[in-house]
């Protein structure tokens, strides 16, 4: 059985010896007390177990006991157990780092799986800081989610104590916040790394196949289905699978979701066999999706199985200290792809930038990068506007010509004239780049290896 303690915490006599008897039937080590002290005192921040409370109890609650815990050591899984069916209980508690939560009555083979899960996190947390510690390994974290701000700390730390697990986990962020770097990152520090990385983006799943592109088919499954055809969720199988945006997924599909998530089996169109599945799954959404659940916009049960573990992407506006270091990586990648010098930013730009709110975050700071680099200048810069304080750059139409004018040329000296490469990674038919070559006198001949060569 899984190595490790189970401290269990209960101050009803009689359920709480039946349910230490009924793990130690299951394997479990179980020392259980009827107050909270004492456990407080043999979880400290390298104890091998977890901890099994009731969540209301005389003295110090189930929710006091693991804020006590977690001062010590964020890292130790609580599971609570709760007999009132609280849901907003609940989400608070698994907000505030619960690890799971079990409600009254319920079956000793519920709580033994959920203990047991829960010993593999905690193994695996164990493990992890002892590799690192002993190897003196180091990941790129730093360099994925930059930042020194306290938000971006933490978030770090988070995300190498949860990337070894398997734990499924749920990131909140704005539009371009990173909340896909997250996803990415979790993977690679996880056992799963070498395995596949599916990434799933619900808002853009065709309605009348999202089905099949899910979950797979048989031939003959439908019209049209010539063929069997694996979906989405087995090809992840053993590594990771990414659901974008899960808030915009159809609610009939979130049932469906609910039962994989909760079997870890799928079924393919037009099959009655189950197949097992062996994956992590990681959601993202743009806001909490509590106000979605409460409009009848998503499934209560299928948030609550989705973020075992929430994570929070900080914005922007919450770390303005970064943006100045942000910004000068992100012109740093800018130079090397557009095959451009680097530049020397004034403290007095960089300053400028941090006041900004950059509500496109990350994505929009990337962006002005870009025009950085290329000369298109940023309007709100020291030095924009003129003595009247009218913007002294061209008008709209052509400043947006500019751009594009410098985006086209510098895509052509990156992939040395390589009409194909630039509008493939531009997005643009062949007809569309000719055109705009032509529009902006850009000779191609100028941009290939020693002045010619072919396609």
């Amino acid at each position: 059985m899984n190595g490790g303690t189970i401290l269990l915490v209960d101050d009803e006599d009689e359920l709480r010896h039946s349910t230490a008897q009924s793990l130690e039937l299951a394997g479990f080590d179980v020392v259980d007390f009827a107050s909270a002290e004492r456990a407080t005192h043999l979880a400290g921040f390298g104890f091998k177990g977890i901890v099994i409370t009731d969540i209301r109890m005389p003295g110090i609650d189930g929710l006091s006991l693991m804020t006590r815990l977690h001062e010590v050591d964020r890292e130790i899984p609580v599971i609570l157990v709760t007999g009132h069916g609280d849901v907003q209980l609940a989400v608070r508690a698994m907000r505030q780092g619960a690890y799971d939560f079990v409600e009254k009555p319920f079956v000793a083979s519920q709580l033994n799986e959920v203990a047991s899960r829960a010993l593999d996190y905690r193994r695996l947390v164990l493990e992890n800081r002892v590799l690192r510690a002993a190897a003196g390994q180091s990941d790129d974290l730093e360099q994925r989610l930059l930042g020194r701000s306290n938000p971006m700390i933490e978030l770090r730390r988070k995300i190498r104590a949860i990337g070894p697990t398997d734990t499924d986990v749920l990131i909140i962020g704005q539009t371009g916040s990173g909340k896909e770097v997250t996803a990415r990152a979790l993977h690679d520090l996880s056992q799963r790394a070498n395995r596949p990385y599916v990434a799933i983006n619900c808002a853009a799943l065709p309605g009348n196949l999202i089905e099949s592109e899910l979950f797979g088919h048989e031939m003959g499954a439908f019209p049209g289905a010539m063929r069997a055809r694996f979906g989405k969720f087995e090809l992840a199988q053993g590594g990771t699978i990414l659901l974008d945006e899960i808030g915009s997924m159809p609610l009939d599909v979130q049932g469906k979701l609910l039962r994989v998530v909760q079997d870890r089996t799928i079924t393919r169109l037009g099959s009655n066999e189950p197949v097992p599945l062996d994956v992590r799954f990681v959601a993202t959404s743009k806001a909490p999706l509590e106000a979605d659940v409460a409009a009848g916009r998503f499934r209560a049960d299928l948030l609550y199985r989705l973020n075992v573990i929430t994570l929070d992407i900080p914005p922007l506006s919450e770390r303005r200290e970064d943006v100045p270091l942000l910004f000068m990586q992100l012109l740093s990648e800018a130079a090397s792809r557009y095959r451009r010098e680097p530049v020397t930013v004034p403290p007095q730009v960089l300053a400028a930038l941090g006041e900004q709110e950059w509500p496109g975050n990350v994505r929009e700071l990337r962006n002005a990068a870009d025009r950085y680099i290329l000369d298109l200048g940023l309007p709100f810069l020291p030095g924009a506007t003129d003595e009247t304080g009218t913007a002294s750059a061209s008008r709209l139409a052509e400043r947006v010509a500019d751009f594009e004018r410098g985006l086209i040329e510098a895509a052509l000296v990156a992939n040395n004239g390589s009409l194909k490469s630039v509008y493939e990674s531009l997005g643009l038919s062949r007809k569309t780049l000719y055109e705009k070559m032509q529009k902006y006198g850009l000779d191609r001949s100028r941009f290939l290896p020693g002045g010619s060569g072919q396609d």
